[in-house]
């Protein structure tokens, strides 16, 4: 790996080596040529005039490329804090919901107690990637014995999504809902499919662990809100549904295919820095006008030496070789980024 980033590195490097070195090149022949013949210097001076209007001209399309990007960037931008707003929203309804269920009686008798107190500290991460060997406790948790017909994973699932960080250890009274949720319990959330039990437990596999979660002991008044929460997430989607184990898989598949992926996607996009390419235009620009047009500017008005020209023509020259040989490589970054 470190071999590749190497050969990444000195790849992107090669291009920058020798341009620098047509500069380098491009100023001592200019030199010989002066030596060689004074009236070069006065050609040389005549074409200054067209040298800086080609990069003026250059320099001016850049920069409105730029300013319309600037703009296209602000106004996606506005539309992802937008959607970002919404699917926190539908996020912090689910998580409601999630938690009128993890602290419901559904449960099997000794199952909360059986997880908080004897497995205090789990998390359902932790169960998930023991193959990492990091957690002593998952493993442990594992080659127990338990009694609660497989409905402990789902308690630990549901557990999941009221953290907000991957390294939260208890679930408090009240949990909290982050103006933004942290992007590392997202993305844990998304890797693990957390919600997905629901459509699970009370869907694909119900029938099983029907006798071990009993919706019934979940008290009316918070079906009520469940249900309302539900229609506040999505009118549509649960619109004729009611309290029972088809809504509650329903739920836990829309939340897993529709809300999380967008959730972690705004959060990224929301975060994400200026594109490379803007930058590496941006870089072009502020050199097309420094040694494009404000050197050879000088020249003309303050009788700067020749060697100004020399520098400004030679630099010029090497940034279109370096434009020529980098521009398609930054293209295809951004396209595959």
């Amino acid at each position: 790996m470190r071999n590749k980033s190497f050969l990444k590195d000195l790849y992107a490097l090669i291009p920058l080596v020798f341009s620098g070195l047509l500069c380098i090149a491009l100023i001592f022949l200019l030199w010989q040529k002066n030596t060689a013949s004074p009236e070069f210097v006065t050609t040389l001076s005549g074409l200054s005039s067209l040298f800086i209007a080609i990069s003026g001209f250059l320099s001016a399309v850049i920069m409105v490329y730029l300013a319309l990007a600037a703009m296209n960037l602000k106004n996606t931008r506005a539309h992802v804090i937008d959607n970002l707003g919404k699917v926190t929203e539908k996020m912090h309804h689910f998580r409601t919901i999630v938690d009128i269920l993890y602290r419901s009686k559904m449960w099997l008798p000794g199952l909360r107690e059986y997880i908080d107190d004897e497995f205090a500290g789990l998390n359902f991460f932790e169960v998930k990637e023991f193959y990492k060997g990091k957690s002593k406790i998952a493993i442990e948790f594992l080659q127990e014995n338990h009694n609660y017909a497989d409905t402990e994973n789902l308690y630990l699932e549901l557990k999941s999504l009221l953290m907000t960080s991957p390294k939260d250890k208890t679930i408090p009274e009240n949990i909290t809902y982050p103006k933004i949720y942290n992007q590392d319990i997202v993305a844990k959330w998304l890797e693990h499919k957390c919600g997905s039990g629901l459509w699970f437990y009370f869907g694909y596999k119900y029938a099983v662990y029907k006798e071990a979660l009993d919706l019934n002991a979940v008290f009316e008044r918070h079906q009520e809100k469940i249900m309302k929460l539900a229609n506040t997430i999505d009118s549509e989607a649960f619109e004729d549904s009611s309290f029972n184990e088809v809504f509650l898989s329903k739920l836990g598949e829309y939340m897993t295919k529709e809300v999380l992926p967008k959730l972690f996607q705004f959060q990224f996009n929301s975060t994400k820095s200026m594109p490379n390419l803007i930058k590496y235009l941006y870089g072009i620009f502020l050199s097309l006008v420094f040694f494009g047009v404000l050197l050879p500017l000088c020249f003309l008005l303050f009788g700067l030496s020749i060697v100004v020209l020399f520098i400004s023509y030679s630099f010029v020259i090497s940034l279109i070789f370096f434009i020529a040989t980098t521009f398609y490589q930054f293209l295809s970054k951004e396209a595959n980024s």
